[in-house]
């Protein structure tokens, strides 16, 4: 993936800029709390997939959505860890995206797939990520193969 430019939203920059695995559930009980500490900070919930949020969610909304998506991944996610949560700054989130334990691939990208997450929280209004972030190079091929006949 490119680095970003100047041009690219600032949605996109936070996407790619590094962020850190929250391994352990504990860990993100604390991520959790911190987010609930800042549910009045006009939070986006974008489903990667639905259409792009226009406006931020109700402090409300958010802290429902933080036990939901809480409840599911524990549910889902059926590990002694965690591993599926990734978040700019655990001590001041900003920026988390949140895999979906029933798409995950290789969530990490050592499969060589980009796998997008099923959710991602953000102060900052998110942009359409799977028009923006094009398939790899060897879908495309696959892509490009399946109708060449």
């Amino acid at each position: 993936m490119s680095a970003p430019s100047a041009l690219e939203p600032e949605f996109l920059k936070r996407f790619q800029a590094g962020s850190t695995g929250v391994l352990h559930w504990n860990d993100l009980d604390a991520v959790w709390a911190r987010l609930r500490e800042q549910a009045d900070d006009h939070w986006y919930i974008y489903a990667v997939g639905d259409a792009v949020p226009q406006a931020p969610v109700s402090a409300e909304d958010f802290r429902r959505f933080l036990e939901e998506v809480d409840h599911l991944l524990r549910q889902d996610h059926d590990e002694d860890y965690c591993g599926i949560v990734y978040v700019d700054d655990r001590d001041a989130p900003s920026f988390v995206k949140i895999f979906d334990p029933n798409h995950l691939g290789a969530s990490c990208g050592s499969s060589g797939l980009r796998i997008l997450p099923g959710w991602v929280l953000s102060r900052v209004p998110p942009v359409d990520l799977q028009a923006a972030i094009p398939p790899t190079g060897s879908r495309r091929r696959w892509w490009q193969r399946l109708f060449s006949r």
